[in-house]
């Protein structure tokens, strides 16, 4: 007699939905069934390639405190181990580049380092005046912290001072969230900050003065102070595809361009979906077993029907989200000047991605390929470069040609002299709707979607629109990886996905104020 297999439906092939598949086939009896809306692999971690040359969108360093991830993407693409080897990317595709990570920040026409580190650089381009104001803001704030912390302009100030977070931290996100940070919840800085502060990047300053850790193994360092990383020859795209292909292999089911436009569901199951064929017009009813949603919480509630009670469903509408612009340019060189550590072979930058704190632009950052991977631009005697802009999908920005935008995008660039029109050689443009989960709008009330769809034992949020969560892949894949535990009724909980990147010890200190 042969047994029927368990289906688990995946909505979206990202980072958290090829995971589970993963995991459900090497772990599980269960079938993974997945469902993409679009016609790519690996959501924002996707590669997008362009006349032979690849764009990473958001840039993704690979590198996690977590072993099982690591190991997921050791075992996805092998980590290069030295020229002549079986893993020698002059030789084979199927490799991890081993990066080393520079990132700066471009503010008042000087180089400052990322995280900010008060080295003879820094004191030099801020000046004496503006280190003081700096010091006698950080001290105060550790003397008088804000006891409540309400948004995110108070999590800031009582971390850096008030100072440091008018100089550096400010206008930034202002710019990548287009509200003011006293709109912003806590929570954000919390998952995206983490443990960083003025006193730990002073000690990781002088420690690199006795010792620099070459390896991976950095556990014990805030994620923005690693200095090496993982990354795939050809970009982070070019490990989701080769995990969908896995898939594919061992049995799993990947249907792209198919939309999930409707969730039936039962007292406290979901039943199936229905889903939509893009190109055909065509929608098809799938009966499941066990279902993981990583598709954004106010599209799921939606496609949950009129019957989910109204305080949900006006809560789902107002979950907010920032888009995602990035103009990939094609240049024969770049007007950048670096001195010392930042400097290069001829003169060429170093930098994986600079931060753009200039007022007068809109751009919020700028990656460059070649320093991610030399294998990511066709020609390496250009440069190419992604131009990220954070925007909503009403915005002006937006709304433009392709055409259009791009040449605002090279203006801009020539505006604080970082290139000459006349070394552009090409250019693409590339839109992410819904690249970020907002932590404003109705996001205070989050907590009661949360509960509703908890209540539905075989549904599971797993990622970052899917849980609504600034997750980084690594922690998206953690949520796949205990929503799978979950469908083998082990001692993992929803709780326990819920918790995964959530600062806790933060959490029940700020509650305690309240």
């Amino acid at each position: 007699m042969i047994t029927k297999k368990k289906v688990v439906i995946i909505i979206g092939a990202g980072p958290a939905g090829l995971t589970a598949a993963y995991e459900l086939l090497e772990h599980t009896d269960f079938l993974p069934i997945i469902f993409e809306s679009t016609g790519d692999i690996g959501g924002i971690s996707k590669t997008i390639e362009y006349k032979g040359n690849r764009m990473d969108i958001g840039g993704h360093r690979f590198f996690s405190k977590s072993d099982r991830v690591m190991d997921f993407w050791k075992n996805i693409l092998p980590v290069e181990e030295g020229k002549g080897s079986s893993t020698d990317p002059a030789q084979t595709d199927r490799v991890m580049l081993v990066r080393n990570r520079i990132s700066r920040i471009l503010f008042s026409g000087k180089f400052f380092d990322y995280p900010i580190t008060l080295n003879g650089s820094t004191l030099s381009n801020l000046g004496l005046i503006s280190i003081m104001k700096i010091g006698f803001s950080y001290i105060y704030a550790r003397l008088f912290p804000i006891r409540r912390e309400d948004n995110l302009e108070d999590f800031f100030i009582n971390r850096f001072g008030k100072q440091l977070y008018l100089t550096f931290f400010k206008d930034y996100t202002e710019k990548v969230w287009g509200v003011s940070c006293r709109e912003i919840k806590p929570e954000w800085g919390a998952q995206r900050i983490k443990g960083l502060s003025v006193t730990k990047t002073l000690l990781h300053a002088l420690h690199q003065l006795f010792y620099r850790d070459a390896s991976l193994n950095q556990k014990n360092m805030e994620t923005s102070l690693i200095e090496h990383f993982y990354y795939p020859k050809y970009g982070p795209g070019q490990l989701w595809e080769e995990v969908a292909r896995q898939i594919q292999e061992k049995g799993g089911r990947l249907h792209l361009q198919q939309q999930v436009i409707g969730i039936q569901h039962q007292q406290d199951r979901v039943i199936g979906v229905k889903v939509l064929d893009i190109l055909s017009g065509e929608s098809t009813f799938y009966p499941a077993d066990v279902f993981f949603s990583t598709m954004p919480v106010r599209d799921l509630i939606a496609a949950m029907g009129s019957t989910v009670p109204q305080i949900i469903q006006k809560t789902a509408q107002g979950l907010q989200y920032r888009d995602f612009m990035t103009v990939g340019l094609l240049l024969k060189k770049v007007k950048l000047q670096n001195t010392g550590h930042d400097k290069g072979e001829n003169g060429k930058i170093l930098d994986n991605w600079i931060y753009i704190q200039e007022k007068e632009v809109k751009l919020g950052r700028l990656q460059i390929f070649n320093n991610w991977s030399p294998y990511m631009v066709r020609d390496t005697n250009t440069i190419f470069m992604g131009l990220e802009y954070f925007c909503n999908e009403e915005d002006t920005l937006w709304s433009m040609t392709d055409e259009a935008f791009a040449q605002f995008a090279i203006d801009e660039l020539v505006a604080i002299d970082v290139i000459d029109r006349a070394d552009v050689l090409d250019y693409t443009v590339v839109r992410m709707p819904k690249a970020y989960p907002a932590y404003f709008g109705s996001y205070d009330e989050f907590p009661i979607i949360r509960a509703y769809t908890d209540s539905f034992d075989n549904l599971f949020l797993i990622g970052r629109n899917g849980m609504h969560r600034y997750n980084n892949a690594d922690h998206s894949m953690l949520t796949a990886m205990m929503a799978v535990e979950a469908t083998q009724k082990q001692s993992v909980t929803k709780a326990d996905i819920w918790n995964v990147n959530t600062e806790e010890e933060y959490h029940e200190t700020r509650n305690a104020k309240l």
